[in-house]
């Protein structure tokens, strides 16, 4: 499997946090990420979601935190690391 690309996301409060990006889709015109907060081994997972309006220069992604979204966005994220790790 190929290595996590790593993202820094700068808080409002100013603070940078790094994770590794560990896949990415794009549903019903909103794009959203998987991150981990550790490159291998067992870290802390989280969907992402880009806020961000058409034509702006720069991402503003947010936990999603919505159950029902946040279910199925999971199950999409599940079927896609399945796929990449069958192909292995």
């Amino acid at each position: 499997m190929e290595k996590a690309g790593k993202i820094t996301f700068e808080s409002e409060q100013g603070e940078e946090e790094s994770f590794y990006v560990l896949e990415q889709t794009r549903i019903g015109g909103i794009d959203y990420i998987l991150v981990t907060d550790c490159e291998e081994g067992d870290g802390e997972a989280m969907i992402l979601k880009d806020m961000s309006g058409d034509g702006e220069e720069e991402s503003i992604y947010t936990a999603v935190s919505d159950e029902d979204e946040l279910a199925a966005v999971a199950d999409v994220f599940k079927n896609m690391l399945e796929d990449v790790e069958l192909t292995d």
